[in-house]
């Protein structure tokens, strides 16, 4: 079959899961020149999806189901459910789109997709961004391709300016480092005390420590450990930033530490020094969701572990050590030896 001259792809859920799918619109450029990629997701993640110069349009969810024929007025000839959606499915079925493609692990896709993938990710060897390409096999798309050409996919724009309020805390010479503590529950997360040792250990000279999060997250980890935003070096941006301004803030960054979250997975596809704490259990490990870049990497207890899959105290990730994390952080920085 010819190539489709416009896609769809859909990923309605959160934003590491989006990060890991971008990198399917700039494989589907490379391969068909000229394709034009409209990418489906929630509103909350627009700012991100259309930070990648490979999307050529976003589709919100709520309106599209508020008004499937949305879909059939962007001439799009196909669509790739990444997330098994139910609503859009049905929508994308109701619009028309000449191909829908879908896993064949989710009922409701019998009915509403006319390719299915035999894809099933829970006990995969592969790497989330390498599962979802699996899923463009009806397009001739059959390679596994490794993570280093994956990571050249994502097509994040340069072109990202600070907010004015902003600008300040990046005027002098210093390393800029994003701590990210938490994940909104959705990780396993490394010790806010832990955090704070990371940061007593950097040279205030040298660093600027640039911590994120929701509002709830700040005053969370404003409670657990309030130490840490006494220090004179770290920055409070938590709940003061919007999604496209702290996408700004790390594009204009240095490194990010945190859990496997989605400023990780951003950091990451813009070649930042990503660093992710990860426990072993799968499939929460890093052979699962690490972060991909050419200059991310990731700790995690050398272990195969599930203990703490129920009670979600987890041992493994408070093991990895402050200097494991600091090491990677100064390690081929010039000029930054912390």
């Amino acid at each position: 079959m010819s190539p489709p001259r416009s896609i769809i792809i859909s990923r309605t859920d959160n934003l590491g899961d989006v990060m890991l799918t971008l990198p399917m619109a700039g494989l589907l450029k490379e391969r068909f020149p000229g394709i034009t990629v409209y990418f489906l997701g929630k509103s909350y993640t627009r700012p991100l999806i259309e930070a990648s110069r490979h999307v050529d349009g976003f589709l919100d969810r709520e309106a599209v189901l508020a008004r499937p024929e949305a879909l059939r007025e962007t001439g799009a000839e196909a669509i790739v459910h990444v997330f098994p959606d139910k609503a859009v499915a049905k929508a994308a079925k109701r619009a028309g789109i000449p191909l829908r493609i879908g896993t064949s692990h989710r009922l409701f896709h019998l009915f509403t997709c006319n390719r299915l993938v035999n894809l099933g990710r829970k006990n995969s060897d592969l790497h989330e961004a390498q599962l979802n390409i699996q899923l463009l096999q009806p397009l001739g798309v059959t390679d596994v391709p490794d993570l280093a050409r994956i990571g050249g996919w994502y097509g994040m724009r340069t072109d990202l300016p600070l907010p004015a309020g902003l600008q300040r805390h990046f005027a002098d010479g210093r390393f800029r480092l994003i701590l990210h503590p938490k994940s909104k529950g959705s990780a396993r997360e490394w010790p806010p005390a832990h955090f704070l040792a990371l940061a007593r250990s950097l040279n205030p000279a040298r660093y600027c420590l640039l911590v994120t999060g929701t509002a709830a997250e700040g005053e969370l980890t404003r409670a657990q450990q309030p130490e840490l935003f006494a220090l004179p070096h770290v920055v409070d941006l938590t709940g003061k930033v919007s999604l496209s301004e702290l996408v700004a803030v790390i594009w204009h960054a240095d490194g990010l530490v945190a859990c496997s979250t989605g400023p990780l997975h951003i950091a990451a596809a813009m070649g930042k020094r990503a660093v992710g704490i990860y426990p072993p259990i799968r499939p929460m490990h890093p052979g699962r969701w690490g972060p991909v870049g050419p200059r991310a990497s990731y700790l995690v207890l050398d272990k195969d572990c599930s203990d703490c899959r129920q009670s979600g105290d987890c041992a493994c990730i408070r093991a990895v050590g402050v200097a494991e994390v600091r090491a990677r952080i100064v390690e081929g920085e010039s000029g930054f030896t912390g």
